[in-house]
């Protein structure tokens, strides 16, 4: 038995009626993790449902190949980057799909595990990577960069207001060998008066810059729409407003059949609208999930449906 951690799926129930599962479907979970959606839309396939679920985390796959261990028949797990979408659905005969999931953001085992250097709770080494065998760290970021491409990234990818305070006192400070160095140094530039850890949008920003998660999203939408079937269902779950904005711009570019700029008086664009929106506004947890979760509480789910 697995002692690691186990992530809590969030908005179970939205995301398989988002995802309309039922049995026979042919179902991509992107952002596998530890299986939790991927175990109930299997549930819900059943009896002859399929499943291919990725992840670049090579530890989340081990931990979601024994979780879903009775689905074997029914499941494909492949370690791999999501911005490779179609070349994996391809591979593993999952084209023309009946539904896609994102789960974004950093996982709770991920959190959990200190040498993994996403917490700024727990002693670890600042590496923040989700694919192990990725060049960059947060070390090289906070250790190497000039004082203005860290602020760039803080304020970017953090949405910090005090990115450049940080910055300096960053620079000022290093080399920094651990998370909870980096932290003390962000607290002390930001104040610990606040409701969140004042290292939060810090940790948040390196993280982001560590697996170029808002490009790897933005690469990977166009290719979830495309291997979608007619009627198929996209999902997307996001924790911040950066990754909520992709979404939420790529799916208003996409119901839409001109997206022409306004003062065009006459469409040459020739785009045709590829998506239905069926979330006007994104789908939030419950009082009742948030209190058995509270990590849960800045969810936000969007679904559309492929015409």
């Amino acid at each position: 038995m697995d002692a690691r951690p186990v992530h809590i799926p969030v908005l179970v129930s939205e995301v398989l009626d988002g995802l309309d599962v039922r049995p026979g479907g042919k179902y991509i979970d992107c952002t596998l993790g530890t299986g939790g959606h991927a175990r109930r839309i299997l549930e819900k396939s059943a009896p002859d449902g399929r499943l291919l679920g990725i992840d670049v985390d090579a530890s989340a796959i081990e931990v979601a190949k024994n979780r879903l261990a009775q689905f074997a028949g029914r499941s494909q797990l492949v370690r791999d980057n999501f911005r490779q979408l179609d070349k994996t659905a391809s591979e593993h005969g999952f084209l023309a799909a009946d539904g896609v999931l994102f789960d974004l953001g950093v996982s709770w085992p991920q959190l959990q595990e200190g040498h993994r250097g996403f917490s700024f709770r727990q002693e670890g080494p600042l590496d923040m990577r989700m694919d192990l065998d990725g060049e960059v760290t947060a070390s090289h970021l906070v250790n190497q960069l000039g004082g203005a491409d860290l602020a760039r990234i803080l304020a970017e990818y953090g949405e910090e207001p005090k990115s450049r305070a940080i910055a300096r006192a960053i620079v000022r400070n290093r080399p920094f060998r651990t998370t909870l160095e980096l932290a003390d140094v962000v607290a002390r530039v930001v104040g610990r008066r606040r409701r969140r850890h004042p290292a939060t949008k810090t940790f948040q920003a390196l993280r982001i810059a560590v697996n170029e998660e808002l490009s790897a999203l933005s690469e990977a939408l166009p290719q979830a729409l495309a291997i979608l079937a007619s009627g198929g269902r996209l999902a997307v779950i996001t924790f911040h407003s950066l990754e909520d904005r992709v979404v939420k711009t790529f799916m208003a570019r996409e119901s839409r059949d001109c997206v022409c700029p306004p003062e065009i008086p006459v469409c040459t664009c020739r785009h045709r609208r590829t998506l239905r929106i069926l979330t006007k506004k994104p789908i939030r947890p419950s009082i009742e999930e948030i209190k058995e979760n509270p990590r849960c509480r800045s969810a936000k789910l969007r679904v559309a449906t492929r015409l």
